[in-house]
């Protein structure tokens, strides 16, 4: 079997280099045979003889001389200007090399350089004046000259330009991508933040369960139903610890959003008292089933408080009243606080991350220990306020 043919693949910066060489390639040529047109079409008095024969040498040196204008454009021109003043064939490679200074260089050197161009064209007219009167040599190129240096110098700036608009397109993009990092970074704070208090609420759920479940053991009842309860609760807590995981492994931002029906204030309130949770709720019916943004923090408020009231108040009455007051949505969980009881363990997250969102909203979130009842009682309350829109 004959061997398969070997495929090669070119670089970009590869093709770009050959096309350059192209491009000076066709440049010199071009030149060359501008100058020979120069020298045997339009002038009517030339060299002749051996003369003519140095003329077309010089001239083709001279178009060759135009692949070194990129790294020494001013060397390159003053001597095709020098070149000029006694070669025909030299004439139009020495307005190439003129363009090229004034499109890489300073106005300055390009206008030194055109003066030189024009004195060559006088050192020409006195070898061979009969093509034209000298007024008419000197109008003529220094007209050519300037019209070169313009179109040079019209380039560079034009160079310039685009280089400063990639430069800033370039920061535009830099800028586009730190921000839209920023915005995934602080959506995924957002999330681990939510997350944490779900997983929060779900095992002080579990905790609570479990008390009743000890009690009902204890008395001999049935406890197959608290035992399932237990499961389908613990079930969720690790469904939302899935989801931290992987938001934090993989920065995946697409978090399943419970309905609007799943997420009430009413559905927390007794979901608590399926769980034996004591609680008292005056709610603003009205304002919560309105399609708000501010109900959504209030389920985060009234979430945070029931279980902040079952890792550190298991048993007491919590009461909780949510309304509205003009613009603003106010939330208020209260709760009986035993201070020699002990407390489940906690980080304190979850009231600085609710202070922290309510703050960015506009709103604000407050919670203290309010007196100092007999045998180390005294009462939490957590107020809440949140824009309503």
């Amino acid at each position: 079997m004959p061997p398969s043919p070997t495929v090669t693949t070119e670089s970009p910066s590869s093709r770009k280099r050959w096309e350059s060489r192209g491009r000076s390639a066709l440049l010199v040529l071009a030149s060359f045979a501008g100058g020979l047109g120069l020298l045997f079409l339009v002038l009517e008095q030339r060299p002749g003889g051996g003369w003519r024969a140095l003329d077309i040498t010089v001239g083709a040196l001279a178009s060759l001389a135009l692949l070194l204008r990129r790294r020494a454009p001013v060397a390159v021109g003053l001597t095709l200007a020098v070149l000029a003043a006694f070669c025909a064939t030299a004439g139009i490679a020495n307005y190439v090399a003129l363009f090229a200074v004034a499109r890489t260089r300073r106005i300055e050197l390009a206008f030194a350089v055109a003066f030189a161009d024009v004195v060559g064209a006088l050192g020409f007219w006195l070898i061979y004046p009969a093509n034209s009167e000298l007024s008419l040599t000197v109008v003529v190129n220094t007209a050519i000259a300037l019209a070169v240096v313009a179109w040079g110098a019209l380039q560079q700036k034009q160079q310039d330009l685009v280089a400063v608009y990639r430069d800033r397109a370039a920061r535009i993009e830099r800028e586009r991508e730190l921000r839209a990092e920023q915005i995934q970074l602080a959506e995924r704070a957002r999330i681990a933040r939510d997350m944490h208090d779900s997983v929060a609420h779900y095992m002080s759920l579990i905790a609570l369960y479990a008390g009743g479940l000890e009690v009902a053991g204890a008395d001999g009842k049935d406890v197959g139903p608290t035992a399932t309860t237990i499961r389908t609760t613990a079930t969720k807590a690790l469904d939302e610890l899935r989801t931290v995981i992987g938001v934090l492994r993989d920065g995946t931002l697409a978090v399943p959003q419970q309905t609007r029906h799943e997420r009430t204030v009413q559905g927390l309130v007794d979901e608590a008292r399926q769980a034996g949770q004591l609680v008292v709720a005056h709610l603003d019916d009205e304002a919560l089933r309105a399609a708000n943004p501010a109900t959504e923090e209030a389920y985060r408020l009234v979430q945070e408080g029931l279980t902040n009231a079952r890792k550190h108040a298991a048993g007491s009455l919590v009461t909780v009243r949510v309304r509205r007051d003009g613009p603003n949505l106010l939330v208020t969980v209260t709760n009986p606080v035993d201070r020699s009881a002990p407390a489940l363990p906690g980080s304190g997250a979850g009231l600085v991350g609710l202070a922290e969102r309510l703050t960015a909203l506009g709103g604000a979130v407050e919670h203290e220990i309010i007196g100092h009842g007999d045998g180390g009682a005294a009462e939490f309350r957590m107020h809440g306020r949140v824009p309503y829109r």
